[in-house]
């Protein structure tokens, strides 16, 4: 089963909650089979565990900013105005990528990275800049205008770069994999969060040399929506039947089962009345029996709220749905609510996610 421990989990703050001989019982509640399994996780996720959010970006070098700003970093703080700082450092220092290969890699850059590789081949699987990561990582969840990202992908591994790189998030059981970055989008959504701009080009070319296909975290970051581009390479690479990856066999139970990973794509899409999803994974022999979608319908009350009190509106804003917001203001939708969690209009939702052109629309001085 998938573990359920807090972030950047430590063996000490888990020893000091397990006096007493609490060793088993704490072990189980965060999904482990006993003390000696969960112990073992922690020691690996020590050596993979990255909280991008603890690099300090204004007392870095400019290339080690220039890679933390240009990279998703999965927390809150993605968003375009830090790819746009990223963007503008590259711009006043054309040769911030020769810096080193990790800003090469940030920026895509072949000509940086082949003067780079010529004198040193083996930093194309070396560990550095802000995050420790290997310079395939910075490509891969850089969202900066790049040079040539496929050429720049196919020098790396040409130089002995691993596809299946990656981290684990704040010691979260799921890795974050190139794929992972390749792929993108997430809960903060697809304007923060954006999949890279030739996710398609760079993932096939990832999964012909190794990559494996069944990569947990791309299929959770990309489910909220219902395009289903991500599934279909997926599946034409093997994800339907492939056999343990090198993430599964290193992390073991730590990770989510097969099982468990495909009842959270199906149970998503039956719930967001993805029935083309549905289909998809039918075809590929994922058990969808039983499941009754809930098909999209105007709600009898356009503002109605739900358990954090946002309304219909609020999550059209949030998705960008322009033509679901018109429907919406049309049956009488009020977009001055204000949901009960975040204190905030349907326009403020629009925002946050930089959804502009949702914003806009629902601009009270329209």
């Amino acid at each position: 089963m998938a573990s359920s421990l807090p972030d950047n989990p430590s063996l000490e703050a888990l020893a000091e909650e397990a006096r007493g001989g609490q060793e088993e019982s704490v072990a189980r509640k965060y999904g482990f089979n006993g003390w000696p399994a969960l112990v073992h996780y922690l020691e690996a996720a020590a050596e993979l565990s990255v909280d991008p959010s603890r690099f300090d970006e204004h007392a870095a070098a400019p290339a080690d900013r220039f890679c933390a700003l240009a990279t998703l970093r999965y927390d809150d703080a993605d968003a375009p105005p830090r790819r746009q700082a990223a963007t503008e450092l590259l711009r006043a220092d054309p040769g911030l990528a020769g810096h080193h290969v990790w800003a090469a890699a940030a920026a895509a850059d072949p000509r940086a990275l082949t003067a780079l590789l010529r004198d040193d081949p083996a930093l194309a699987s070396a560990p550095g800049g802000p995050y420790g990561w290997v310079p395939l990582m910075y490509l891969a969840y850089s969202r900066v205008p790049q040079h040539d990202s496929v050429r720049a992908a196919r020098m790396l591994l040409d130089a002995g770069a691993d596809p299946n790189a990656g981290y684990l998030w704040r010691g979260m059981s799921t890795p974050f994999t190139v794929l992972t970055g390749v792929f993108g989008e997430g809960e903060q959504g697809p304007r923060r969060q954006p999949r890279h701009p030739l996710a398609a080009d760079l993932a096939d070319l990832l999964l012909r040399r190794g990559a494996h296909p069944v990569d947990q975290q791309t299929l959770y970051n990309r489910m909220f929506r219902p395009d289903d581009s991500h599934l279909e390479l997926l599946f034409a690479h093997g994800l339907a039947d492939a056999g343990p990856g090198p993430w599964e066999r290193r992390l073991g139970a730590a990770m989510e089962t097969r099982a468990q990973m495909w009842q959270r794509q199906v149970s998503w899409a039956a719930e967001n009345g993805f029935t083309d999803r549905l289909a998809l994974l039918a075809r590929h022999g994922v058990d969808v029996s039983g499941v009754d979608p809930m098909l999209p319908r105007m709600p009898d009350d356009p503002n109605a709220r739900d358990a954090d009190g946002a309304t219909a509106l609020h999550h059209a804003a949030w998705s960008g749905d322009l033509t679901l917001i018109r429907e919406l203001l049309a049956a009488g939708a009020d977009p001055t609510l204000r949901d009960t969690r975040f204190d905030a209009t349907a326009q403020g939702w629009a925002r946050h996610a930089y959804q502009d052109e949702a914003a806009e629309l629902l601009n009270p001085d329209r």
